[in-house]
Formats: structure tokens, C-alpha cells, sequence
């Protein structure tokens, strides 16, 4: 696997609140128009994005860092509202009067103050463009029926960093809009079992979504061998693999 194109693998160390703490996750930095991108991968299906000196998380979840001692957020973007996704008390703790939130409309209904919005939805936050597009499951269900995670419910954003486009797909299945996602420079998609993708059906989104960088994430106890196997013809597509179990 390619990995001195667009990025270095590199451990940063972020500033914390306290004197002296500090806390290491492994990040990429990827060149844009309008500067770098910096990529963290705190784990599972938290991000962080550093950007023309924004921070703007993805997901934040108390199980996977201390996020009191992580950078204040500018801006919070919420896929749905499980609690892997949605945790009250990480957001808390990164959030301040300024910061800017992003989410569902069922997110809205446990965390107040957050611009809700809706599939194909478009919103310009902190000079960033946020798209919310769908995120829904068609094939794993609940033993009632229900889907995982039902059409409309979830968002997947795609977040514009100069000429970069990048997209999050949330908690969602290989589902037939991801064919509509154009110009797409890295994607990041789920593979676990049994809210989201096999490897199989992640390998088919990426060849819907054709990203030039391909992160895996949420991917629990997947091996991820296999969807580097089944991408292995896919040249122009590099798939990276980071620890976002």
C-alpha cells in the first residue's frame, strides 16, 4: 500500500487543556487549494479535521479519548443518534458558546442548540461546505424488521477543504445514491456487521464513490485484508488503513 503520496502517516501530539497533558493519535495531512487538511483518527467513527486553524470533529465518543483534554471544537458534526455517534458527554466537553453543531433531527432531540439537517441538505459553516446525503441500511434489520438504520433518519456529510472533497459516510449500507457522489477525493465508509457493510459491500461502494483515498473506519473486528484484496484492481484507488476499529 502507497502511502507517500497526498499524506504521511505521523503521530501528532495535541495540545491539551492542561499544562503538559497531551494525548497521541495518528493522523495524515492532505494538501488542498487553500492549505493543508489535517486528518486525526481518534478511532472507531470519530474524526477530527484541522483546517485553516478550525477544528471540527466527527462523531466524538467518550470511550475512545479523553476529549477534555483534546482542542475546543469550532465545529461538531453528528451522523445520527446511537450513542457511538452521539454522546452527550464528549460533545460537552469540546463544545463551547461559540462552537457550531451539525446533526439530525433526532440527534436535536437530546443535544439542544444544533442547526439540524436534513438528506440533501446543504450548509457553509466556519467558510467549510457541509452536504448531508443519505445513510440508511437495505439489507441488515433488527429482528422486527426495522433497518439498523432506517432511510432519512442518518446523515452521511461530504465536507469541502479547498479543491477537496471529502466524504463521511456514517452508519449506512452500499446504497444506490452513493452512484450520485461526484468528485470525491476520500471517503471514509463503514464495515461491520450487522449495522453496516461487508467487505464485499464496502468494496462496491467505493467503486460507486471512486475515491482517490479510501479510509475504512467503524470497521470493528473486520479483517481489513479483505477489502484491500477485493480493491486490489481498483489502480486508482489507494486504500489506507488506520486503526478505527
Amino acid at each position: 500500500m502507497n502511502t507517500a503520496c497526498l499524506s504521511a502517516m505521523l503521530f501528532v501530539m495535541l495540545s491539551m487543556g492542561q499544562a503538559g497533558a497531551q494525548e497521541q493519535f495518528p493522523s495524515d495531512v492532505i494538501k488542498t487549494s487553500s492549505g493543508d487538511l489535517t486528518i486525526t483518527f481518534i478511532g472507531h467513527a470519530s474524526l477530527l479535521f484541522t483546517f485553516n486553524s478550525k477544528i471540527i470533529y466527527i462523531d466524538p465518543f467518550s470511550q475512545l479519548a479523553d476529549f477534555a483534554r483534546l482542542p475546543k471544537a469550532d465545529v461538531i458534526v453528528i451522523t445520527h443518534e446511537h450513542r457511538d455517534h452521539l454522546d452527550p458527554a464528549a460533545i460537552g466537553k469540546i463544545r463551547t458558546d461559540k462552537t457550531k453543531l451539525v446533526l439530525t433531527e433526532a440527534c436535536a432531540t437530546q443535544l439542544a442548540g444544533g442547526d439540524v439537517t436534513k438528506n440533501n441538505d446543504v450548509r457553509i459553516v466556519d467558510g467549510v461546505r457541509i452536504e448531508a446525503v443519505p445513510a440508511y441500511n437495505l439489507v441488515h434489520k433488527r429482528e422486527s424488521g426495522e433497518p439498523f438504520h432506517p432511510r432519512g433518519a442518518g446523515n452521511g456529510y461530504i465536507l469541502t477543504f479547498g479543491d477537496k472533497r471529502v466524504y463521511i459516510a456514517g452508519d449506512t449500507e452500499n446504497i444506490p445514491e452513493m452512484k450520485d457522489l461526484k468528485n470525491i477525493h476520500i471517503a471514509f465508509l463503514p464495515m461491520n456487521l450487522p449495522y453496516t457493510m461487508t467487505p464485499e459491500m464496502t468494496a462496491d461502494a467505493a467503486k460507486m464513490v471512486q475515491p482517490k483515498i479510501l479510509y475504512p473506519y467503524h470497521y470493528g473486528a473486520t479483517d481489513t485484508s479483505g477489502l484491500v484484496s477485493l480493491l486490489k484492481d481498483q489502480k486508482g484507488i489507494e486504500v489506507r488503513i488506520r486503526k478505527m476499529e
